[in-house]
């Protein structure tokens, strides 16, 4: 059984990568790709049937922790999540792709008091009931 019929059991790829371990990768090469170094750490996570959450610690790049020392904190919150809702389909679409599922929700987060914590949060439409429905990519705004 794969995962886009239900099981949250991860099925390896042909490297051996269960989708935890390849929806990790991905946002480690994303959060290079997007802000010039990725996280120290990265675990990811099913919330229930339909909901996968991505814990990366230690994403600051060295700009973001300038602006911490100033106590800027806010201005990093706002700066990170308008480049991270500017690049939604980067982020769905290596979710959408290992998962076999169509995301419904994309929700991101950081705590910039806490070496740039961040949660990469997706929310899939229940197995059985994506058909006819938009993605999330569908819904975000054309650049």
């Amino acid at each position: 059984m794969s995962a886009s019929s239900g099981n949250l059991e991860a099925q390896p790829d042909e490297r051996g990568l269960s989708v935890l371990a390849q929806v990790s990768n991905e946002m480690v090469r994303l959060y290079k790709e997007q802000f010039g170094r990725g996280p120290r750490r990265v675990r990811a996570h099913w919330c229930g049937a339909d909901a996968l959450a991505v814990v990366l610690e230690d994403t600051l790049a060295p700009a973001e922790r300038n602006l911490v020392a100033l106590g800027a904190h806010q201005t990093v919150r706002d700066t990170r999540l308008i480049f991270q809702y500017a690049t939604l389909p980067e982020f769905c679409e290596p979710v959408e792709r290992i998962t076999g599922r169509k995301v419904r929700a994309f929700v991101s987060g950081i705590d910039a008091e806490v070496d740039g914590l961040s949660i990469e949060s997706f929310v899939f439409y229940p197995v059985g009931e994506e058909a006819g429905q938009p993605s999330r990519i569908e819904r975000a705004p054309r650049r």
